[in-house]
Formats: C-alpha cells, structure tokens, sequence
C-alpha cells in the first residue's frame, strides 16, 4: 500500500479538498459531489473524474457514479495528517510571526507538503498543542482525533437565534479581511435579528451593540456555536 511519504502533493490535495468539504456538509461528513471537489480545486470535472478512479483503485477513496466521493479508513487517515500540517503552519504563523488570519492559507499551502514529521511535532509543541486554528478550524492530533465543533452555518438560524462566533471559512482571504475591517472576530456572541426580504441580507448584532448586514454568502462563511 502506498504510504504517506511517497503520496504526491496532488494527491494530498484531492484527500483535503475532500475531507474538508465533507466536515462543512451537514450532516457532517457526508458523501461529496464530483463537481463540488472541481470546484474547490479550481479544475473541471472531468479531470477530477479521472482523478477520483485512480484515488479508488489505490484505496483511497470510495467513488461511485452520481453517489459522490467519500474517504476510506486510508484516505481519512492520509487526509488528516495533511490537514494538521495545515492548520498547524497557519497557527504558527499567526502566533509567532504575526500574519493576520488572511494571510496564512496559501502559505500552509505550501508548507503543508514539506514539512516532516519532526517540525509538525516540535510546532505542535512549541504552540502548546492547540486544538484550533486561527479560523477555528479543528487541529487533529498526532494520533488523528480531532477536536469537536459543535456549530452551525449562520445562515441555517432563524431570526432571534444565536450563539458564539466559532469558526469562519477560510477560503477566501476578502472574507477574512472584510471581517477584520468591520470588527468581527472569533468568539463574539451573534445574534440574527431578521433577514431581508427577497434573498437579502442578514441582520445581526455582535456582542458590543454594533449590527451589521451580512450577504448570504458571508453569513453561510460564518459557523456558530
């Protein structure tokens, strides 16, 4: 069986596109859509086919024909130890080069293919072994369990629901920033005040007094607890 070292970055690629567009399904870790693995990878679907057979014979991945995509023990197990040097790198990052929260993704990006096992643990240890990165995406530990999140899309509450701030999408550096920009940061309490007619806007207030009006695209960034 192939083992972890001699994976190439494209296939630890494929395995954490897939791991993490199954952890945001709800409910959690549901089979996931050839199209929807395209499109976080920023290729067609007809590339990704291709790619998902060869994942499945090597045991990998279970793919099925319009039943989605879904990790074996294997490809679960290769997923997260990509997933951990990720998370890990944009925590160190933050925490001890001082990058703001925007700017650590595609530098994990990198980093999350080169690094060994060594440096993985020795950060780990260096940060205090953390349980969260700084978009309160769950950090697996060295044995591959990961931390809970209990959270909900913002944009699954109804008017007058509510809850902690506990994680943001990380996809896109512009959420972040706009984030940033208008004083919304993990662990704010928020509360959904009503939603515009017509597909508009929510309406919420964060736990200084201030609203803010979120597209349905930010608030479905948004995770609370």
């Amino acid at each position: 069986m192939e083992e972890a070292a001699t994976r190439s970055q494209i296939v630890e690629d494929y395995l954490k596109a897939i791991f993490s567009l199954g952890e945001r399904s709800e409910p959690d870790f549901e089979a996931v859509t050839t199209s929807a693995v395209a499109e976080r990878l920023g290729l067609s679907a007809s590339s990704v086919s291709g790619m998902l057979r060869r994942l499945a014979t090597q045991g990998l991945v279970d793919h099925r024909p319009y039943a989605g995509v879904s990790l074996t023990a294997v490809g679960l197990a290769a997923a997260l130890a990509v997933v951990r040097r990720h998370r890990l790198v944009e925590m160190f990052l933050v925490a001890q080069l001082g990058y703001s929260w925007d700017e650590v993704h595609e530098e994990a990006e990198l980093l999350e293919h080169t690094m060994t096992e060594r440096l993985v643990e020795r950060i780990d240890v260096a940060l205090g072994r953390p349980r969260f990165d700084p978009h309160g995406d769950p950090i697996p530990g060295p044995d591959g369990t990961l931390p809970t999140v209990d959270a909900h899309r913002l944009s699954t509450l109804e008017s007058g629901g509510g809850g902690q701030l506990a994680r943001v999408d990380d996809q896109d550096p512009a959420v972040l920033r706009h984030l940033t920009d208008v004083g919304i940061s993990l662990g704010q309490h928020i509360e959904v005040l009503d939603r515009l007619p017509f597909e508009g806007p929510y309406v919420i207030r964060t736990d200084d007094g201030r609203t803010h009006q979120l597209g349905p695209a930010l608030a479905s960034a948004l995770w609370i607890a």
